[in-house]
């Protein structure tokens, strides 16, 4: 019998290859920490992250409540836009308004 030979396969799941990286300790309470809120410019993604953020901030007192902005929902956010988030806030809420 004679030796079949076969193109290769293409296996379109690909490899992710990341880091692994620990997560952040959980704050005890959120009261009186600095909430920052980083609106990704999805549709009606503002919309959702200024209620629930006052929700929030209703419920549990937050020393302050900071709103940014990225420049798009397709493009990652600027380092300098998260060194900014992550230098002035305590605590994140980022969502998708779809």
């Amino acid at each position: 019998m004679e030796k079949q030979e076969f193109e290769p396969v293409f296996d379109p799941r690909g490899v992710v290859e990341a880091e692994r990286v620990a997560l952040a300790p959980r704050a005890a309470s959120l009261k009186g920490l600095r909430l920052g809120v980083l609106d990704n410019t999805k549709w009606n993604g503002n919309r959702l992250l200024r209620k629930t953020a006052a929700r929030l901030d209703g419920e549990f007192g937050f020393a302050a409540v900071n709103y940014y902005r990225k420049e798009s929902f397709s493009k990652a956010a600027d380092p300098a836009l998260l060194a900014a988030i992550a230098r002035d806030n305590d605590i994140v809420l980022t969502a998708i308004g779809d």
